[in-house]
């Protein structure tokens, strides 16, 4: 595009309400959809994985946020509605982008809450087959999302903490 068209169409662009200018960007924009999963880990370093009704592989409790909804929030509403237990996460999230199918995942680190015991842990939601808790070296075949996610946190934890101390980071959003 020309140089001078190209301005000429951002001022026209700026002078925009607000509103307006945001339905155009979301039109044009290519649309994501966004996620939270989350990685529970028992005291003993297990992680609590699912086996979706429809797919062969095993994953993490996760989906899609809803409207306006805060990732930790859907993190922990996501565990709870697919495994029936109740978790605190740890840290901040990794973010995961996926351009081909347009999908960013916010990966989450949790453990369970206090009062909630690892055989809590259920098939709560006709999308779940099965829950199980795995050693680190005795995984299942993964879906290829929660392999990426366990991948990205990897790294993120060898950045953020080289000694790759485990959960000893911040609570958040509840109990200790």
């Amino acid at each position: 595009m020309h140089a001078g068209l190209h301005r000429a169409l951002l001022r026209t662009f700026a002078r925009l309400p607000v509103g307006v200018r945001r339905r155009l960007v979301r039109t044009i924009a290519p649309s994501y959809t966004v996620g939270a999963m989350c990685f529970v880990e028992r005291s003993d370093g297990a992680l609590l994985l699912v086996r979706h009704s429809y797919r062969r592989r095993w994953g993490v409790p996760g989906g899609l946020l809803e409207r306006g909804e805060e990732p930790a929030v859907g993190a922990v509403r996501e565990a709870a509605e697919e495994t029936g237990v109740a978790v605190v996460l740890v840290g901040e999230p990794t973010p995961v982008v996926e351009p081909v199918p347009q999908r960013i995942d916010l990966v989450f680190r949790g453990r369970l809450a206090a009062d909630c015991p690892p055989e809590a842990a259920r098939p709560c939601s006709a999308e779940i087959e099965e829950v199980g808790w795995f050693a680190p070296g005795e995984l299942p075949e993964l879906q290829h999302e929660t392999a990426q996610a366990m991948v990205a946190l990897a790294r993120r934890r060898s950045d953020v903490d080289p000694a790759g101390s485990g959960f000893d980071g911040d609570a958040v959003g509840g109990d200790r």
